[in-house]
């Protein structure tokens, strides 16, 4: 009696370091299998958010010509895929050239910008000599010449094979959209399915309007900052007015850290009235995008406070980069609809016991 009372604590014991040891290696495997597929992780990541970027214009297409889900969706991403492709045929030549030059210039910009004479205090500067170190790595960086190029020809089969998985990812997600959204209510009992449906429904309106108003002011952005810099009489123009637009993806930040590109670029090229021009333009564009094209173009798409924005910005962008910068809102605004969603009932509660009182103390109560 004795012993079996002294040898089972042991043998319970060894059982459950044994299982907590299991655990972890399990855990350990997990994390690795997951880190192991990043990458495949992230096409996919990529194909459902353009598919959930599709899914309103869609709908839209759908409406109009009274096609089937899945001809519609073919005709609607290889269509938006083509016209891309199009548009990178005519213009990537003189893109890269503007941005191969603008880059191969850089440091001597740097340089003159820091010995201008509005500047030159900042030549012997710690500042100065770190952003013109800085430059010079980045021009020494780029491949000027086609030999250098070439080497850079051995990840275009890697590119095209990304770009091909995630654009039939897209597709495929794009047309068995309705038959997921089924799948997974027809595991929850009907109050949450139907709970689930509207909550699948605003975060594909929501995501896919952010998405498509985005993309326009980006391009409107781009267009009238580099239009104006080709006015000014920069030589790097192209470059200047993609940078300024996709910069402008990035809310809130975006266009300031553009101002802080296209102005001294400008001002070392064409001096510091152009600067100024430079400047009002970017100012003057900032409050005509924040209170004109933003609210009329992505309206209600997004409702969230503008630190939460900051915030997410700042917590995507360390987890994935300049993707997890561009992504921020939507994600931030879909997770915003669902805590929404989870907590109506104690907000309901808590208003209705907030109004208990004013009842109570109503005359003839």
């Amino acid at each position: 009696m004795n012993d079996s009372s002294t040898v089972q604590p042991r043998t319970v014991q060894v059982a459950i370091q044994l299982r907590a040891l299991l655990v972890i290696v399990a855990v350990l495997l997990g994390v690795w299998a997951f880190v192991s597929i990043t990458d495949a992780l992230l096409l996919v990541f990529l194909g459902a958010f353009l598919a959930f970027v599709f899914e309103f214009p869609l709908r839209l297409l759908m409406g109009r010509t009274h096609l089937k889900r899945g001809l519609a969706a073919t005709i609607l991403v290889l269509g938006t895929v083509i016209l891309l492709t199009c548009l990178a045929l005519l213009l990537l030549a003189p893109l890269l050239s503007s941005l191969r030059d603008f880059l191969k210039d850089l440091p001597d910009l740097v340089d003159e910008l820091s010995s201008s004479d509005e500047l030159s205090w900042l030549g012997g500067s710690g500042a100065a000599e770190n952003v013109q170190t800085g430059s010079q790595k980045l021009s020494d960086t780029i491949p000027f010449d086609l030999g250098s190029l070439a080497g850079v020809a051995g990840n275009v089969f890697s590119f095209a094979l990304a770009m091909f998985t995630i654009i039939f990812v897209t597709l495929f997600l794009l047309i068995d959209m309705p038959k997921i959204k089924q799948a997974v209510q027809s595991l929850l009992p009907p109050g949450q399915a139907s709970t689930t449906g509207d909550l699948w429904e605003r975060i594909t309106v929501t995501v896919s309007r952010w998405a498509i108003g985005a993309g326009t002011i980006a391009i409107i952005a781009g267009t009238v900052q580099g239009t104006t810099a080709w006015l000014l009489g920069s030589s790097y123009a192209v470059a200047l007015g993609v940078i300024a637009g996709f910069l402008d993806l990035i809310p809130n930040l975006g266009a300031t850290i553009a101002g802080f590109i296209l102005v001294p670029v400008i001002w070392a090229e064409e001096g510091m009235t152009a600067a100024m021009i430079m400047l009002v333009v970017v100012l003057v564009y900032q409050q005509v995008e924040n209170n004109l094209l933003t609210p009329t173009i992505q309206r209600k798409a997004v409702n969230i406070w503008a630190s939460l924005v900051i915030i997410s910005v700042t917590v995507f962008g360390a987890l994935l980069g300049v993707l997890g910068a561009l992504v921020a809102v939507p994600l931030t605004a879909s997770i915003q609809i669902v805590i929404q969603e989870i907590t109506a009932d104690r907000r309901e509660r808590m208003a209705a016991l907030r109004a208990e009182p004013d009842v109570s103390t109503a005359p003839g109560a």
